[in-house]
C-alpha cells in the first residue's frame, strides 16, 4: 500500500467490485471519451469481448504475478474513487513502464490524481527498479496532460493512432520521466510546488480543470 495524506494506493482485489462498478457507473459520460475500446475483429482475427470486472481483476492479477503489470486501486478519504495500473513493464535493457489511470469526475481538482502518479513513479524507481515511466495522452485530454504537466514529465512526442480509444484508432502525446530527472523523488517536488501555490492563487481555475481523466 502506498499512501500520502487521504491518498491511498492498494491492489485492486475482487471485494472492489461494487464500489468500482457504482464509480464508474456514475462516471460513465466523463471517462467514456478516453476509454479504451475494442477494435473491430479483422477476417483472420479472433473476436474479442470486453472483459466482466471479475475477468478483468484476474487478468491484472497473473500480470502482476508474472512482474509485467501494477494494479492499483486509488482511495480518498477512505472512498474509492479510481484506478491506476503501471502496465507494459518491461526488464532488462529497458527497466520500463507505463502509467494509465482514471479518477471520479466528484474528487478531481483536488490534487488526488497528480499525488497518486507521484506515489507510483517514486515506487516504481526506488522500490521496484525501473529506470523509465511513461503516460500516453490523447491530445484532446486537457486534464490528463495538467496531471502529467504539473509533475513535470517531459512531452517527448506524438504516437499516430496508437490506441484505440472511444471506438477508433487515435493519437497519443507521450510524456516520460526517468529516475535521474527525479533524485529528490517526484512525490516531494510535486508538494514543494503544491506548498508554493497560495490560498488564493485563482481558485476558479482550479475548481474548472478537473484532473485524472484515463490517459
Amino acid at each position: 500500500m502506498l499512501r500520502d495524506g487521504d491518498v491511498v494506493l492498494r491492489p485492486i482485489k475482487m471485494r472492489d467490485q461494487r464500489a468500482w462498478r457504482e464509480v464508474n457507473r456514475r462516471n460513465r459520460d466523463w471517462l467514456r471519451p478516453w476509454e479504451a475500446t475494442i477494435p473491430p475483429p479483422t477476417p483472420s482475427g479472433p473476436i474479442a469481448h470486453r472483459p466482466t470486472y471479475r475477468q478483468m481483476v484476474r487478468h491484472l492479477r497473473s500480470e502482476a504475478n508474472a512482474g509485467r503489470m501494477l494494479p492499483f486501486v486509488i482511495e480518498y478519504q477512505g472512498r474509492l474513487v479510481g484506478q491506476l495500473t503501471v502496465a507494459g513493464i518491461t526488464w532488462g535493457s529497458m527497466c520500463s513502464g507505463h502509467v494509465g489511470y482514471w479518477v471520479d469526475e466528484a474528487v478531481a481538482g483536488r490534487g488526488v490524481m497528480p499525488t497518486a502518479v507521484a506515489l507510483v513513479v517514486d515506487h516504481c524507481f526506488r522500490t521496484v527498479g525501473l529506470h523509465r515511466i511513461e503516460v500516453c495522452i490523447r491530445p484532446e485530454n486537457g486534464p490528463s496532460r495538467r496531471v502529467v504537466e504539473k509533475l513535470g514529465f517531459r512531452e517527448e512526442g506524438l504516437r499516430p493512432r496508437y490506441l484505440h480509444i472511444d471506438g477508433a484508432w487515435r493519437d497519443h502525446l507521450v510524456f516520460a520521466l526517468t529516475a535521474e530527472e527525479v533524485p529528490e523523488g517526484l512525490l516531494s517536488r510535486w508538494q514543494r510546488a503544491r506548498s508554493r501555490k497560495t490560498p488564493h492563487s485563482n481558485p476558479q481555475n482550479t475548481r474548472q480543470n478537473p484532473q485524472g481523466n484515463p490517459a
